[in-house]
């Protein structure tokens, strides 16, 4: 399910509105891919199970509907709690849930080793894996299963537009056990449930040769059997893996700064439209490396069609639906920093990448924030940037904040600290949070340890709470 966000902006002293279709289907430095600081390593001590590597390896269909293969994924307990099991989300049944008697949930898994499985639990999207003996802080284990993907028929991340496939979400990836417990919440269709440790992928897809196959990760192809290609991916530092499948038109080329950036786009995309993202993500994939720390992953894919609602970020990839006046890319792009790179609980603290996200695509696309704060339209008493999910979900109508008031907020505090401060700001919290995972705390303390003003009065004036 898609929907459309109104944004309404000040620029050049006229309002203008500027309409931005984002998919809200899950609704939008110098450090190397993989690496974590000892300050980071002491931060993050109660996350577990960390240091993840995911070995995939799978086969489709003649058209890329259906997937099926092996996972193996190995993982340390970093907490000084004994670790005794292991939940893996499969978000991919976020919408069907458990199926029905006439067809199965859309990612199935079987053939579980390493551990022995429980029942699916939250609507078919938690696997609960007993170990076979608790691990102590340090430990490894590694736990394996076969895996069935079949992609559903509606236009979504998870989904497919005529003969395109999209494969967002659809890999089993580990939850989360930090100071809360395990991190088991819903799927939401408007927003993103995800909370993910940054983790190491090796995978394999073995598909059609008539089939274009874009992937998080560096990726290569091989010829396979005849009539068949087999396309490689390597990516470390990453939350997720999405990959999507069908005959795009493709295109490479390589920013200035060195991030080869591959697009692929749908024969009726608008080529106007097709044009101006290229250009966008190759200029913002650089300016952002310069603002919060250089593009760690090599390679970023841009998969664009006409009819996909609004964007989606993953790591190293992004779905985007592009008319003649290009896309969201902008946007989808900066989540690269925010949330691929600089990792936060999306169901608990949402603002934390959509309104940075939002906010970075307004300062690329040079849009003036001078008087957006007074615009701000607060739906009730209750409404805060920092809602949860939970709370968008109970109250959809007013989701729009984290994308209107959140970006104006940083705009205001951009103000408040200075430029040159605020542009310090977040290229050190980036770097202090690379591949880690922050939160609003985070966020306050680094700010206030930037300026002798007391910046509680800011943060209750924008209900950042």
């Amino acid at each position: 399910m898609t929907s459309s966000h109104l944004w309404s902006w000040p620029s050049g002293g006229r309002m203008v509105t500027v309409l931005i279709a984002l998919l809200v289907t899950i609704a939008g430095g110098a450090s190397k891919a993989g690496a974590v600081t000892g300050e980071q390593e002491a931060s993050q001590v109660s996350r577990t199970p960390d240091r993840a590597r995911y070995d995939v390896s799978l086969r489709s269909d003649a058209d890329g509907s259906h997937w099926t293969g092996r996972q193996r994924v190995s993982f340390r307990n970093a907490s000084d709690r004994p670790l005794s099991e292991v939940y893996f989300r499969l978000w991919g049944n976020g919408e069907d849930r458990c199926g029905t008697s006439a067809a199965h949930s859309p990612v199935t898994v079987a053939h579980v080793q390493g551990g022995t499985p429980g029942g699916l639990a939250v609507n078919c999207t938690a696997l609960r894996i007993a170990l076979p003996r608790s691990l102590a802080r340090g430990e490894r284990a590694t736990v394996a299963f076969d895996v069935s993907i079949t992609v559903p028929a509606r236009n979504a991340r998870f989904g497919r537009e005529g003969a395109f496939r999209f494969l967002g979400n659809a890999l089993p990836v580990l939850a989360v056990h930090d100071a809360k417990g395990w991190h088991l919440d819903p799927y939401v269709t408007r927003g993103e449930s995800f909370y993910a440790l940054a983790s190491d992928f090796r995978v394999r897809l073995d598909h059609p040769s008539a089939l274009k196959v874009p992937a998080t990760g560096r990726t290569r192809t091989l010829p396979g059997s005849p009539g068949r290609t087999v396309t490689l991916s390597t990516a470390n530092g990453v939350r997720d893996f999405a990959w999507a499948a069908g005959p795009f038109r493709a295109a490479t080329e390589t920013t200035p700064a060195g991030v080869r950036v591959k697009s692929y786009w749908a024969p009726d995309t608008p080529a106007a439209g097709v044009r101006i993202s290229r250009a966008d993500a190759v200029a913002a994939v650089d300016r952002f490396g310069q603002e919060f720390g250089r593009y760690p992953y090599g390679e970023i894919d841009l998969v664009m069609t006409s009819r996909f609602a609004g964007g989606m970020e993953y790591p190293g990839l992004v779905l985007l639906g592009t008319t003649e006046e290009g896309s969201a890319v902008v946007h989808e792009v900066a989540h690269q920093w925010w949330y691929g790179i600089v990792g936060n609980d999306q169901y608990d603290s949402p603002w934390l990448d959509e309104s940075f996200a939002q906010y970075a695509n307004a300062r690329f696309h040079g849009w003036d924030t001078g008087d957006c704060w007074s615009d701000v339209h607060w739906p009730s008493e209750s409404t805060s940037i920092t809602g949860s999910m939970a709370y968008w979900s109970r109250h959809p109508g007013e989701y729009h904040v984290i994308y209107t008031a959140g970006p104006c907020a940083l705009a205001d505090l951009e103000r408040t600290l200075g430029t040159a401060t605020m542009a310090r700001l977040l290229k050190r919290y980036a770097q202090d949070h690379w591949f880690g995972v922050s939160t609003t705390a985070d966020f306050k303390k680094a700010a206030q340890a930037l300026t002798e003003v007391d910046l509680g009065p800011f943060w209750e004036t924008h209900r950042i709470r």
